[in-house]
C-alpha cells in the first residue's frame, strides 16, 4: 500500500478539519476536504526528531540556533536556486501573523492594502482588522487560467492612499505559479508606485511537474528594498500545529519595523517544537515530498477524469501548484445557497465555498486534494450522487 493510501483517524484529537466540523461547518458527520491541512502524517524523519526533542522531558523558554538558519539558506538554494541570508530573517508563528504584523507595522488607519481575489480570506481579514481598507484587483479568468490585470493593477496601486500590497505567490484558492513576467511586472509597479510588497510563497515547495516557483526576491536584487517574503514548512509537510514560519526582509529598515511590530505583540520567542520540524523537513524531508507531489498528481487526475465522467457541468481551473482544486459549480446548480445545502445535509461533504475567497468565488468550491485517494473517490462519489449525476 503506498504510504499516502494508509487511512489515519484523526477524530479526537482537536483537529480542526475533523473535530470542528459542526461549529466550522454546520455537522459532524461530514467528510472534510476544507481546511488546507493534509491527512497525512508528516516525514518520518520529522516525527523521529519531534519524537527525540519531546524526549529531553524540560519544555523551556527556547530560541532558533544556527542550525535553523542554515537549514532554511540551504533549502532555498537547493530547492528554489537562491540565497536567503541567515540575517534577513524575521521568525514568526505563523504566516497569517506576519500578514498582520506587516499590516499594523506599515500601513495607518484608512490607508489601503491591495489583494487579487478571489484570494486566501485572511488576506482581508489581516487588512480590516487592523484599520486598513482593502482595494480589490480581481483575477481575470480566460480559457479556465486566471491572469493578472496589468491595466487594473496599474490604476489600483496608483491610488496615494494605497500603501501595501498582499501577493499570493503560488495562488491560493486558484493554484496558479507565477511566472517570472507576472511577478515582474508586480514587483515593478509596486517601486514605481512606492507601495511595499508582501509576497505569500508559504506553497512555493508545492508545485506540479512543468512548473516553477520563483521566489520574488530571487528575480532582481532591487526587489529587496521594498518586499517582505513570507514562507513555512507548514504546508509542504504538514506542520501547521507547530507555528513555525518566517518572513524574509532583506531591507534593515523594514526588518526593524517588523520586529517593532513582533516584540510589541509578544511574539518574540518561537515554538520549542516549530525549529526541530523545519529543520529535520528541510534536511531530509525532500524525497518524501517528491513523492507526496506524486501522489497529490495522480489524487489531481481522479479528479479531472471524474468531473469529466459524472459532472460534466462542473469546470476545475487545473492547479498549477499547492494541494486545492477550485471548481466551479454553477453549471451544476446555479443557486449556490442551494448547492451548498446539497453538498452538506445530502452529500455530507465539507468543502470550502468559494464565496469564502471574496464575491469572485461565489458559486465555486475549493478541494483540499491532501488526502488518500480512497476518502476522495468517496467524496465525490456522495457529490455526484447527491445532484442525481
Amino acid at each position: 500500500m503506498n504510504e499516502f493510501d494508509r487511512p489515519r483517524s484523526r477524530k479526537g484529537t482537536a483537529s480542526v478539519k475533523w473535530d470542528f466540523l459542526e461549529k466550522n461547518c454546520g455537522g459532524s458527520d461530514l467528510l472534510p476536504l476544507w481546511v488546507a491541512d493534509m491527512d497525512f502524517p508528516s516525514p518520518p524523519e520529522v516525527v523521529e526528531a519531534l519524537t527525540k526533542r519531546a524526549e529531553e522531558g524540560i519544555y523551556g523558554y527556547t530560541d532558533h540556533s544556527a542550525d535553523y538558519f542554515s537549514a532554511l539558506e540551504e533549502w532555498n538554494r537547493k530547492r528554489h536556486g537562491w540565497r536567503c541570508d541567515p540575517s534577513w530573517v524575521v521568525s514568526v508563528p505563523g504566516v497569517v501573523p506576519a500578514l498582520n504584523m506587516a499590516v499594523r507595522a506599515f500601513t495607518k488607519p484608512g490607508d489601503k492594502v491591495l489583494v487579487q481575489r478571489p484570494v486566501y480570506y485572511p488576506f482581508m481579514n489581516s487588512i480590516e482588522l487592523n484599520g486598513a481598507r482593502v482595494i480589490n484587483s480581481p483575477l481575470v479568468l480566460r480559457d479556465r487560467r486566471y491572469r493578472m490585470d496589468p491595466k487594473d493593477l496599474e490604476e489600483k496601486l496608483s491610488d496615494p492612499r494605497c500603501r501595501m500590497m498582499i501577493l499570493c505567490s503560488p495562488h491560493n484558492p486558484v493554484g496558479r505559479v507565477w511566472q517570472e513576467g507576472e511577478l515582474r511586472l508586480v514587483a515593478d509597479l509596486c517601486r514605481e508606485k512606492g507601495v511595499i510588497l508582501v509576497s505569500d510563497e508559504i506553497h512555493s515547495d508545492l508545485v506540479f511537474p512543468g512548473f516553477r516557483h520563483r521566489p520574488l526576491l530571487s528575480i532582481d536584487p532591487s526587489y529587496s528594498s521594498f518586499t517582505l517574503l513570507c514562507t513555512s514548512p507548514s504546508k509542504s509537510f504538514n506542520l501547521a500545529g507547530l507555528q513555525c514560519a518566517n518572513m524574509i526582509v532583506p531591507d534593515p529598515i523594514l526588518r526593524r519595523g517588523i520586529l517593532e511590530e513582533r516584540e510589541r505583540l509578544g511574539l518574540f520567542l518561537p515554538n520549542f517544537f516549530g525549529g526541530v520540524a523545519l529543520e529535520a523537513a528541510y534536511r531530509y524531508g525532500e524525497p518524501w515530498l517528491e513523492r507526496l507531489m506524486t501522489y497529490l498528481k495522480g489524487n489531481l487526475d481522479l479528479l479531472t477524469r471524474f468531473l469529466g465522467d459524472r459532472l460534466p457541468e462542473a469546470i476545475l481551473t487545473e492547479p498549477e501548484g499547492t494541494y486545492l482544486a477550485w471548481v466551479d459549480l454553477r453549471g451544476v446548480e446555479r443557486d449556490w445557497p442551494r448547492a451548498e445545502k446539497i453538498l452538506l445535509e445530502r452529500a455530507k461533504v465539507a468543502y470550502d465555498p468559494g464565496v469564502l475567497f471574496g464575491p469572485e468565488g461565489e458559486g465555486y468550491i475549493r478541494i483540499n486534494l491532501a488526502c488518500p485517494r480512497s476518502l476522495l473517490q468517496e467524496a465525490l462519489e456522495r457529490t455526484a450522487q447527491a445532484f442525481g449525476r
